[in-house]
C-alpha cells in the first residue's frame, strides 16, 4: 500500500494498493481524463466520477475491483483534486516500472 497525499497541508491521504493501480490500467481511466491544459482541478476529478459511473452502469461494468476502486479511493471523502494529481503521478511512476520491468514491491 502506498499512501498519497490529498490535500494541501497533509493532514489527509488515501492508501492506494497496486491492485487499484491495475484496475486503473485495465480500463485506462486516465486516458484522455486531463485537458491540454495539463490542470487536474475538481471537475476533472467529476469527470472520472462520471466515466466510472457509466462503466458501472454498463453490462461490461459488473467488476468488483471496479467497485473497490471506487469506494477506496475515487468516491473516498478525502479525495480532492491534489489527491487526483498525486494519485495521477503515481500511475504514471508505477507504469514506467511496469515497462521497464520492476516490481512495485
Amino acid at each position: 500500500m502506498i499512501k498519497i497525499q490529498t490535500n494541501a497541508s497533509g493532514t489527509r491521504s488515501i492508501e492506494i494498493s497496486e491492485q487499484h493501480l491495475c484496475v486503473i490500467d485495465r480500463y485506462q481511466l486516465f486516458q484522455d481524463l486531463i485537458d491540454s491544459n495539463g490542470y487536474i482541478d475538481e471537475p476533472v476529478l467529476d469527470k472520472l466520477k462520471l466515466n466510472i459511473r457509466a462503466l458501472l452502469e454498463s453490462e461490461a461494468g459488473r467488476d468488483k475491483e471496479l467497485l473497490d476502486l471506487c469506494l477506496d479511493v475515487v468516491y473516498h471523502p478525502n479525495m480532492k483534486a491534489l489527491g487526483l494529481q498525486n494519485l495521477v503521478q503515481l500511475y504514471k511512476d508505477w507504469r514506467n516500472n511496469q515497462e521497464n520491468g520492476v516490481s512495485a514491491d
